[in-house]
């Protein structure tokens, strides 16, 4: 089958210059004038880019979709904001799931409480356990039933890698920090492997539907009451369901040494020889977040003390890190603070760049390691959408990271004035999967038009605007530089390569930069084959 692009522009390695795109049996076989590609083609079929801009497939290095989907079909609470829409949705729900024996879901918003804590007696109207993740899924919002359910009383310790939230009297009120989710969250319902199959091919429609052809899934095993979707990815894969490429950063449980090492091995080899998936990545959550106080940082927190949690000891980092490095897997590290930022650059002194290690999140970053990213052939892995002035940054981190290290945050141009290669990701469903919006934040620096946040008194003043990117650079990362992470032979319009590739509705170059959120994947195609059309 042979496919003319046509009508609109091109975004290539070189910037936006050609205005065609010849595809024949699903891979790239010409890019240039239309009137020279139509010739080379009699008889294509041709696709309208009517004035808008074709680019490569959106490749998303850090998301996950298989958890995305099951909390899109579970009490979803993800695109709506404030107490009292919460409360409406939980009673909806709940009425609408008699026989439910949880009500379990998640997409809370910190911002929305005082001090970004809910309570439990919020949640009491409903006569069954709730379970409700929060959208950064570094907390859980419960009930009372909930906790006595799983024996949670006042005189429950906090575990070594979380915190139980109090009432004065020491009575848990409600909300769980990051290993303390487990204490509830391990008696919820598990997913059948049908579930599982319906939330990943649930979540690949979505992606698809925002340009996105390609994705790392950044947990890949068992983690806080979640289940391991290794068995789902080869399943989908094996039998030729999943269409994206895929690329599972596999769990590294912090609670083990070395020892785990061999069986990260064989779940490696479980997925050789599929086209579609591969496993030959690991996730180190070396922290937590700045929010709830467990980001690593160098000095204390303003008002509250305490420097945040390092869930993995920095003096075993290295050597976890060198033996993975030596069996040639890729190290994906999550890291907010700025002393997880540091210990992670740290462990990968000695590594090869030819593993591609990456970091995520890189919320705050001590000046003096922003050149070690290029220096260490690290690449940084930026969750643009981020990056804004919104009540959670506003309220509940910049009063307690203070000055100078709220200056520190998302340092997009530092890291690119010292020749970082950048990749992008969500963390969908942490946030929207939408890679067009990250591209606006990232030129802009403030919230999208269409967030659930734009409507915040300073969402529309640029956060930290010196850090802006151009909208190539943002796009770039967000295609070949998370396509090079994976490995992937697609990410770049060129030819010889695949024809994974998205249709925008309109060009976002010629868009002014404050409209740039305003354009929507119209079409996508993996190998030339359409997968969505609006």
């Amino acid at each position: 089958m042979t496919i003319l692009f046509r009508g609109g522009r091109v975004f290539t390695p070189r910037g936006v210059l050609a205005e065609a795109v010849l595809v024949r049996d699903g891979v790239i076989a010409a890019v240039g004038p239309e009137a020279e590609l139509a010739r080379l083609a009699p008889g294509h079929d041709t696709v309208d880019l009517g004035g808008g801009l074709l680019t490569p497939g959106f490749v998303d290095a850090h998301a996950h979709p298989v958890q995305a989907g099951l909390e899109r079909a579970k009490c979803d609470l993800a695109e709506i904001f404030g107490l009292d829409a919460y409360l409406e949705r939980v009673r909806a729900y709940a009425a609408a799931n008699p026989h439910k024996e949880w009500i379990d879901g998640g997409g809370w918003d910190m911002s929305a409480f005082p001090g970004g804590l809910p309570h439990r007696s919020q949640l009491d109207f409903v006569d069954r356990p709730v379970y409700l993740i929060q959208r950064d899924h570094h907390a859980a919002w419960v009930n009372t039933r909930a906790l006595e359910l799983a024996g949670v009383t006042r005189d429950t310790p906090d575990p070594a890698d979380g915190r139980i939230e109090r009432d004065p009297d020491g009575t848990p009120s409600g909300v769980l920090h990051e290993g303390a989710m487990d204490l509830v969250g391990l008696l919820t319902p598990r997913p059948t492997a049908a579930d599982l199959d319906a939330a990943l091919a649930d979540a690949e429609r979505h992606l698809f539907s925002l340009g996105v052809t390609g994705w790392q899934d950044a947990i890949v095993g068992s983690y806080a009451g979640s289940d391991d979707q290794l068995p789902t990815y080869l399943s989908a894969a094996g039998s030729g369901r999943l269409r994206a490429r895929v690329v599972g950063a596999l769990w590294w449980d912090r609670t083990r040494g070395l020892d785990q090492v061999e069986e990260l091995l064989e779940r490696r080899r479980s997925a050789e020889g599929l086209e579609r998936f591969s496993a030959g990545s690991v996730k180190i959550m070396q922290d937590g977040i700045t929010e709830n106080f467990t980001a690593a940082t160098l000095e204390p927190y303003c008002r509250c003390g305490g420097t945040g949690l390092s869930y993995v000891d920095p003096g075993k980092l290295k050597e976890y890190v060198a033996e993975l490095d030596r069996h040639g897997f890729q190290v994906h590290f999550h890291a907010i603070g700025e002393r997880a930022v540091r210990e992670a650059l740290d462990s990968f002194e000695g590594t090869r760049p030819a593993n591609r290690h990456h970091i995520a999140h890189l919320q705050i970053i001590e000046p003096s390691d922003v050149p070690r990213f290029a220096a260490l052939g690290v690449t940084a892995n930026l969750q643009m959408l981020w990056a804004t002035h919104h009540a959670q940054m506003d309220e509940l981190t910049l009063p307690f990271l203070g000055e100078p290290r709220s200056s520190w945050q998302y340092p997009f141009a530092d890291l690119l004035a010292h020749g970082t290669r950048f990749c992008a990701g969500s963390d969908w469903p942490v946030s929207n999967a939408d890679p067009v919006q990250a591209l606006h934040v990232a030129v802009n620096r403030t919230e999208p038009g269409g967030s659930v946040h734009a409507g915040y008194p300073t969402a529309r003043t640029p956060f930290l605007p010196e850090q802006r990117i151009d909208l190539a650079t943002a796009l770039t990362a967000y295609t070949a530089g998370s396509a090079w992470i994976n490995r992937s032979p697609a990410g770049v319009i060129e030819v010889g390569r695949p024809a994974d590739l998205a249709v925008l509705d309109r060009d976002p170059f010629d868009l002014p930069e404050a409209d740039i959120w305003t354009a929507k994947a119209r079409m996508t195609f993996v190998d030339g084959v359409a997968v969505h059309e609006d």
